[in-house]
């Protein structure tokens, strides 16, 4: 089946770059609307008109630099951060002294903190202090002196810039570890996938070469060794070792990545489970099925069909070839249930349990591991001396757990 690469991006720091903008723009158009009210009280207007064209034009072409972390650098920081300070000392040369003493707003006004907190976003805690620190150590020169609202201003866009870096720089490495957690489990998926396939193809045929080779003897007896020993060593990769290349995250600019392999969808709508099941019907195996189609997605069908066919595998392989099995097929309305049924010995308690340990994953992959993929179960029922019972239950609302769903 195709494969693609499916890409997850996950970021709580983008929305914040969104904001940012906005508040650039409007905190722009503050500065302008309070200088435009107080036009009159100015000593040198057209030094403030001057330096509100530039804030203008630079807050307005520089909105792009503002749309995530990698766009803004820190030369951008460091011209922006400049032309918000300069615009606070330039207060006293345009504005009245007067105005000034009496705690009036500097040219760039608010404006100034979005200069900060894009300090904060970009570069964390550290940078939002050295950024609110030297526009502290400005408006101090631009008052001559520590009034109570300059420090209160001061004191107040410290604390907001530092407190939004370090919440950046948490939600920075709560999505690299959530990012490498889905890495993780995207790789174990694979591997229990491949684990099946295997489990259902290779195992089972170097398994039958080791029981024939016993059989017949001679030169056959030594492939069936050789067979089993292999059989082993696959068994000791799949339970442990297959595990597929660690992928490391991206941090990027619009945050962490994440990067997995999907199947493709199959094209077309929904088959009946009754045409992948008929085949496992004969004469040691009775097929008890609805008169009417049994629709499942096709992924989920063959996912069904297949665990129904490592239940039969281990009918033969357990109790005998003369072991007799029955297949029951249920059309719930929001479920499809098929059981598996069988006359032999059953299993005898902690079986299976053991198996696993061993790293004979016939009923936890092939089976369990099959419906819990598909958002189902499978329940197994064993009494020794009364056979077993395999119940598999899958939604017809198929919804996989890896976050996709498929709809009937």
């Amino acid at each position: 089946m195709a494969k693609r690469e499916r890409v997850m991006r996950m970021s709580v720091e983008q929305p914040l770059w969104r904001a940012l903008t906005a508040y650039r723009v409007l905190t722009m158009l503050y500065a302008v609307g309070l200088f435009a009210t107080a036009y009159d009280e100015f000593v040198r207007p057209w030094v403030a008109v001057a330096y509100y064209a530039v804030l203008c034009g630079w807050t307005l072409a520089t909105l792009p630099r503002v749309a995530n972390a990698a766009r803004c650098t820190k030369r951008f920081l460091a011209a922006d951060l400049t032309i918000a300070v300069a615009g606070i000392l330039l207060t006293t040369v345009a504005d009245a002294h007067e105005r000034v003493q009496a705690g009036g707003p500097t040219l760039p006004s608010i404006w100034t903190a979005g200069s900060v907190l894009a300090f904060a976003i970009k570069g964390g805690w550290r940078w939002a202090a050295l950024a609110s620190s030297l526009v502290a150590v400005a408006n101090l020169v631009e008052r001559g002196s520590p009034a109570r609202d300059t420090v209160h201003n001061v004191i107040l866009v410290c604390i907001a810039s530092v407190a939004i870096g370090y919440v950046v720089e948490v939600a920075r490495a709560s999505e690299r570890t959530l990012a490498r957690a889905l890495e993780i489990e995207a790789a174990t998926r694979e591997r229990e996938r491949l684990a099946r396939d295997i489990h259902d193809s290779v195992l089972q045929v170097l398994a039958m070469v080791q029981r024939r080779g016993a059989v017949i003897g001679g030169e056959a007896a030594e492939l069936g060794r050789m067979a089993g020993e292999q059989e082993v060593a696959l068994r000791t990769l799949v339970s442990g070792g297959l595990v597929p290349v660690s992928r490391v995250s991206e941090d990027a600019a619009e945050g962490a990545l994440v990067r997995a392999v999907d199947e493709e969808p199959e094209p077309g709508g929904p088959v009946d489970l009754r045409a992948l099941l008929a085949p496992y019907a004969g004469a040691m195996v009775s097929l008890a099925e609805p008169g009417a189609p049994v629709p499942l997605t096709p992924a989920a069908a063959r996912e069904v069909a297949a665990a129904v066919g490592a239940a039969l595998d281990n009918v033969r392989r357990h109790a005998g070839e003369d072991a007799r099995a029955w297949i029951l097929v249920e059309d719930e309305p929001d479920e499809v249930i098929v059981t598996v049924r069988d006359d032999g010995p059953g299993i005898p308690e902690g079986r299976l349990d053991q198996a696993e340990g061993e790293g004979r994953l016939g009923v936890a992959l092939s089976i369990r591991g099959r419906l819990r993929d598909l958002g189902g179960s499978a329940e197994l029922i064993s009494v020794p001396g009364q056979g077993t019972e395999v119940e598999l239950k899958v939604p017809k609302d198929v919804t996989d757990t890896r976050g996709k769903a498929e709809q009937r």
